[in-house]
């Protein structure tokens, strides 16, 4: 599953990260999960996670292991909503690597 249209026009590093948390909405990813999930190194991934929580668009749950979780504003209200609204662009950037 993507984030939501509206939350799509951010730094490619940013949408990725949205889009594994929307993957795992229920249960979040602590950092190691989403290095592997977005496949950017610890910098880049650090700065993208620092922008979002900015942003108010994810929420960081610290009990025994840190867990980041999209916002529920994030999340579509149905699994189909965005995906069948997903434009040209958006789909030959998911498969080239630019």
């Amino acid at each position: 599953m993507r984030a939501k249209r509206e939350y799509r026009n951010r730094e490619r590093t940013e949408v990725a990260v949205l889009d594994a948390l929307v993957d795992r909405a229920d249960d979040g990813m602590s950092v190691f999960e989403l290095r592997a999930a977005v496949e950017v190194d610890i910098d880049e991934l650090e700065d993208a996670l620092s922008t979002l929580k900015e942003d108010d668009l994810i929420v960081v749950d610290s009990g025994s292991e840190t867990v980041i979780k999209p916002a529920e504003r994030v999340v579509p209200e149905t699994p189909s909503e965005e995906d069948e609204e997903q434009s040209i662009g958006d789909w030959l950037r998911e498969r080239l690597p630019f």
